[in-house]
């Protein structure tokens, strides 16, 4: 894959630059989380120290008509405070205008495109729209990790189209990171998977009962394995389909040894702020409550088990820590990862919330920015993005 350190003479070029600005916002259109903005800073402040023109281009959201509260405004004036230098928002994504900003832009100034999603062709992958975005520039940098795996026209199309193209110091990061999660771990190496759907995590699961020493299952995720396995599940999130992929998984050899399921929970009649959280000693579960959190003997046994590992890979919580009641599992669980010596990967998506929620993101060797980025690519499954760069 071709990095930043492939790109030579960059003194007065323009470089068109997917970053990944899908930031949350509250009611009022402020952000509420600027960890991505501050990610892609290594990236913008090197091109910008060897002269080149920059044009940055992300999307933001699922924008269905050109919404104006899904404008890239606040991403821009957020980025002018982070690096101290004027980002001018162009009117559009494309078009004459646009060019016009871009073909005037001096070395080191920042032009942000509109929200690339505004343009229907841009999850298409259009080739009309990936020229109009090629013609903005003269190289191509994809720094944009949590989007790698879309093949879009601002992640795949235009980089085939501009000859000169490579990977930001961010996506160079975490591809090498991963990777090397894969092909050559500090043992132990301990994956810790929570979330909702068996279904949506299956290719990882595998992945990781094939190159794991343990595989720790928490979240709503647990259910269909303890259903699977004879249990009650209660008023708990347990799809039928999802019950046939956890007995699958769970007569497959060596899968025993591997797979790590909760030994007690804490439940609750309803998923509220004000429910009364109910200790379950044991993991069948009462008709009428829904488990909600791993409990405490889990949680000390799962803890146990990060403090010995060489490498940790983290990606879904352990209950539904959102709501105060029931956040002790996910708090341990992040609180486990931060303090053990070895290597700590934290997958992206709800767990990477979890982290920063804490205040420990700072203390794990990497947080990703692209939790279906970076399964994907656990999977084994190429990215489009990533593969556009070779």
């Amino acid at each position: 894959m071709k990095t930043l350190r492939d790109l030579k003479d960059l003194d007065g070029r323009r470089v068109l630059v997917r970053v990944d600005f899908n930031v949350p916002l509250d009611s009022d259109g402020a952000i509420t989380d600027d960890a991505r903005i501050r990610a892609a800073l290594p990236t913008i402040d090197e091109l910008r120290r060897r002269g080149a023109r920059l044009v940055l281009v992300s999307h933001l959201g699922r924008p269905k008509d050109r919404e104006p509260s899904l404008s890239l405004r606040p991403a821009a004036d957020r980025l002018a405070e982070l690096t101290g230098a004027d980002v001018t928002l162009a009117p559009a994504v494309v078009g004459d205008d646009v060019r016009a900003f871009a073909d005037n832009l001096a070395p080191g100034d920042i032009l942000m495109l509109e929200n690339v999603r505004y343009e229907p062709g841009e999850t298409k992958n259009d080739p009309d729209l990936a020229a109009e975005l090629a013609s903005l520039a003269d190289v191509y940098v994809n720094d944009a990790f949590g989007t790698a795996h879309r093949a879009h026209a601002s992640t795949e199309g235009v980089a085939r189209l501009l000859g000169e193209h490579a990977a930001g110091l961010l996506l160079e990061r975490e591809v090498s990171i991963l990777t090397s999660l894969l092909s050559d771990p500090a043992r132990p190496l301990v994956a810790v998977l929570g979330g909702a759907k068996v279904a949506d995590k299956i290719a990882v699961i595998e992945r990781f009962l094939e190159l794991a020493d343990e595989v720790l299952i928490g979240g709503a995720m647990c259910f269909p394995f303890l259903a699977a396995a004879g249990h009650s599940v209660g008023a708990s999130l347990c799809a039928a389909d999802d019950v046939e992929l956890a007995k699958r998984l769970l007569a497959s050899d060596g899968v025993g040894s591997k797979l790590r399921l909760p030994v007690d929970l804490v439940a609750a009649s309803e998923a509220s702020v004000d429910a009364e959280p109910q200790p379950i000693d044991g993991v069948d579960v009462p008709e009428g409550l829904i488990g909600l959190d791993i409990g405490p003997r889990t949680t000390a046994a799962y803890a146990e088990a990060i403090a010995s590992a060489g490498t940790v890979f983290w990606n879904g919580p352990m209950g539904m820590f959102e709501l105060k009641p029931f956040a002790a599992g996910t708090r341990a669980v992040a609180e486990a990862v931060a303090a053990t010596g070895g290597t700590t990967v934290v997958g992206g998506g709800d767990s990477a919330a979890a982290m920063h929620q804490f205040g420990l993101a700072d203390r794990v060797t990497h947080v990703s920015t692209g939790g279906g980025a970076a399964l994907e690519l656990i999977e084994g499954k190429p990215l489009p993005g990533v593969e556009a760069l070779r």
